[in-house]
């Protein structure tokens, strides 16, 4: 099992450990109890993780806790949005949960975002331990502390900055997981690499068709960089004031991709898109190179991740899009653009790199990659 530590501003604790390993889950509710988290537990999770895990570690709980209440609602990017929010709160309400209590959030980056919202809001905020069961989830959602839900205007506009108490990756549950669930985490991954470490982006060049095969020692290799790539990067800057930004990259057009979708593209396919269209955009703009852009469009290829935009997706709606994206500033987009492999571009201390419409409406209309 492998420890990485994330030192945070915490409530007066300074930290909390991501774990990774195989069998985690089932260490998961006596860890709670002999830490003294909780009184009680509200176990939340979706329709299609609670089938598959959400029984056993029931069972572990309620030998441990006073209270124990499962909170199950329909799997589904369409489920992050207030009123699951608030079906959460009514529910622990109802029960009579109280400061004493805390969310488990069990399940994909959905769960994990909405349960961590309602955790960070519920009695001016409790505990929250993440428990990711998707490989998106284990190395990006779960860890960093935001929380948030999805409004009609765009995604992720309405949340909280709120740590979990711990992570608990538990290797074996993504052997349930389809090959589309693991492109999802891999363009998170390959994402990694490019923003921070080109030694993972070489290490996935080599080994990225292994991680579809479930290769255990590449997926926990993966795991792990990506992992302690964003642990250190959010104790730099928890709050995203200024290098956090990086972990932005190709989430601009990707965020605004998926919406206007309908989500009928995953995340992580529009993360895969949204990368492919911003680094053809650094093009010009940063000393990112045509070698880069190729090396970056061929690697999401290979992993069976899309680079081109749908043509039935309006470029001008993506643009508006964009202008109320969270990053935004003035009414004007900003991005997170590469300079190199490893390597994001800097300009007086700031990550986030305003990027004119035209320049955008450019690429949009263009084809992408070789």
């Amino acid at each position: 099992m492998k420890k990485i530590k994330v030192t945070v501003d915490r409530d007066g604790n300074g930290f909390y450990e991501i774990l990774i390993g195989r069998g985690l889950l089932g260490r998961i509710a006596g860890d709670l109890a002999e830490a003294g988290v909780a009184h009680s537990v509200a176990l939340v999770t979706d329709s299609n993780v609670a089938t598959l895990y959400a029984e056993d570690l029931l069972g572990d709980m309620r030998s441990r806790f006073a209270k124990v209440e499962p909170i199950v609602f329909p799997a589904g990017e369409k489920s992050k949005n207030r009123e699951t929010k608030s079906f959460i709160e009514d529910r622990m309400l109802d029960s009579g949960f109280g400061r004493d209590s805390c969310v488990v959030a069990l399940g994909g980056g959905v769960v994990g975002d909405v349960a961590g919202f309602a955790a960070a809001t519920y009695m001016r905020g409790i505990p929250c331990v993440q428990v990711p069961t998707s490989l998106v989830a284990c190395v990006d959602s779960s860890v960093g502390g935001k929380t948030a839900v999805d409004t009609r205007h765009g995604k992720n506009l309405v949340g909280a900055f709120h740590q979990p108490w711990r992570v608990y990756a538990d290797t074996d549950v993504l052997k349930t997981l389809g090959r589309r669930e693991l492109r999802e985490g891999l363009a998170e991954i390959i994402k990694y690499g490019a923003i921070r470490s080109p030694e993972l982006f070489r290490y996935l060049e080599e080994n990225v068709e292994k991680v579809h095969l479930l290769d255990d020692r590449v997926l926990r290799d993966v795991i792990e960089a990506s992992c302690e790539i964003k642990a250190r990067v959010v104790e730099l800057d928890e709050k995203e004031r200024s290098l956090r930004k990086i972990l932005n990259f190709g989430h601009t057009a990707g965020h605004a991709l998926e919406q206007l979708s309908g989500y009928a593209l995953s995340h992580g396919e529009a993360i895969s898109i949204g990368m492919a269209v911003e680094g053809e955009i650094a093009l010009g703009e940063t000393s990112w190179s045509g070698r880069d852009q190729d090396r970056l469009v061929e690697l999401l290829r290979r992993a069976e991740l899309p680079t081109d935009r749908p043509p039935g997706i309006d470029p001008r709606k993506i643009t508006d899009v964009m202008k109320i994206d969270k990053k935004a500033r003035g009414g004007e987009i900003e991005m997170a653009l590469p300079a190199r492999v490893g390597k994001m571009e800097e300009r007086n201390g700031n990550y986030g790199i305003r990027v004119g419409e035209e320049k955008i409406a450019s690429v949009l209309g263009a084809p992408r990659g070789k």
